[in-house]
């Protein structure tokens, strides 16, 4: 078969192209550090390369989300934390005023004290997380939750919580009614009262002795004193029990259906005090609204100090409980953020290496496959040099 002249020529052009473009690409792969920089290189692994970065984007798009909520929770735990301060610092106001040497003036200078916590602790529960929202305020996070009207604070929020669009139920806010607005009265079983009190007693808040004798009625506690002998009988619901006409001993216990409540001082013929089931009524500002109103009240007898500095306490430590258990959710919210971050830190890793794994060149079977392609280059070089000097017109000017 005759093979001119020309045909060579271009075979040999051919080689020296083809060994020049696999240099080329050998080269490119050394200097971006990858063995697919496009995916005619390696369609397969070029797929498997941008699954993996797909999957790397959702995981930082998705910690982005839980820094948000990262963020609003610490806020969030800190309000609380400076909550309950305050709310402490009202209730060593109160064990203060309740000292029975105090006057009328100094009740007041405690007063005083305990509006100022009051306003402070006001602040708090309207605080911001400093870019627009409210951490209190629900799902109406963006204008202030709490609004002290005429008639007490009210709560203008959503009920709710927003959340971060993370995948996972992390809040952005927290839903500040029941925090502030819905506290249990009472010891948070029951709550005592002192509906008529002529005489000198006074009741405490009570504690719980059997949980499993609870009924949820409502009871009263009658007194009557006749020739000098005090006594008093128990009605539940408004009708007489078995517990009619005992003998009264003041400061012991009177024990209802295992509920145990202490009545001291005298009581007077006539005087009454119930018990009644607890609600999540109680309102932390209107607590200590009252506080304040009963500290400002001159000319009260001991016992009717005793009895509202007992129930102020008894308010105060409920409304404390109310935020200490708060703060514990948010605690919650924040160590289970640390989860989720810490699993968007695997699947992130995991798809960088599945990616790498994909993609990624090794440097020294590049650095080696470039040493053979450049031999092979200079090799098809050299063969097309030669064959260039071939042409008759080189033979005949020789």
């Amino acid at each position: 078969m005759r093979i001119s002249t020309a045909n060579t020529y271009q075979s040999s052009l051919d080689a020296l192209v083809d060994r020049k473009a696999s240099l080329d690409q050998v080269e490119q792969q050394l200097t971006t550090g990858k063995r697919v920089n496009r995916a005619s290189d390696d369609p397969a692994s070029a797929a498997r390369a941008e699954r993996a970065l797909a999957s790397e984007r959702r995981a930082v798009s998705s910690q982005r989300a839980v820094d948000a909520s990262s963020n609003a929770m610490a806020l969030t735990e800190s309000a609380l934390g400076d909550a309950t301060e305050l709310l402490q610092s009202a209730r060593e106001a109160l064990l203060a005023a309740g000292n029975a040497s105090y006057s009328d003036a100094e009740r007041s200078v405690k007063a005083n004290e305990l509006a100022a916590l009051r306003q402070q602790l006001f602040a708090v529960a309207n605080r911001s997380d400093g870019a627009g929202s409210y951490l209190f305020g629900g799902q109406g996070a963006n204008q202030q939750p709490f609004v002290d009207a005429a008639g007490g604070v009210q709560f203008h929020g959503t009920s709710g919580t927003t959340q971060a669009a993370s995948g996972e139920e992390l809040p952005l806010t927290m839903d500040g009614q029941p925090t502030w607005l819905q506290a249990r009265t009472g010891n948070g079983v029951f709550e005592t009262r002192a509906v008529t009190s002529t005489g000198s007693a006074w009741i405490d808040p009570g504690s719980v002795t059997n949980p499993s004798q609870i009924t949820g009625s409502s009871y009263s506690i009658q007194f009557t004193v006749a020739s000098g002998a005090t006594t008093y009988s128990v009605l539940k619901g408004g009708l007489p029990t078995t517990q009619a006409n005992l003998a009264f001993t003041p400061g012991q216990a009177v024990q209802i259906d295992g509920m145990s409540a202490k009545i001291s001082g005298a009581p007077a013929n006539g005087d009454r005090f119930d018990i009644v089931p607890s609600t999540a009524s109680l309102n932390v500002f209107d607590a200590l609204d009252k506080a304040v109103a009963d500290l400002n009240t001159p000319g009260r007898t001991g016992t009717q100090i005793q009895q509202t500095n007992s129930s102020s306490l008894s308010q105060i430590d409920s409304v404390l409980g109310q935020t200490i258990s708060a703060r514990s959710a948010v605690g919650a919210t924040l160590a289970r953020i640390d989860n989720v971050t810490g699993r968007l830190a695997a699947l992130k890793l995991s798809s960088q290496t599945a990616r790498a794994n994909a993609e990624d060149l090794d440097m020294t079977q590049a650095i080696s496959d470039v040493g053979n392609q450049q031999t092979g280059y200079d090799a098809a070089l050299k063969a097309y040099s030669m064959v260039q000097r071939l042409s008759l017109f080189n033979y005949l000017s020789s």
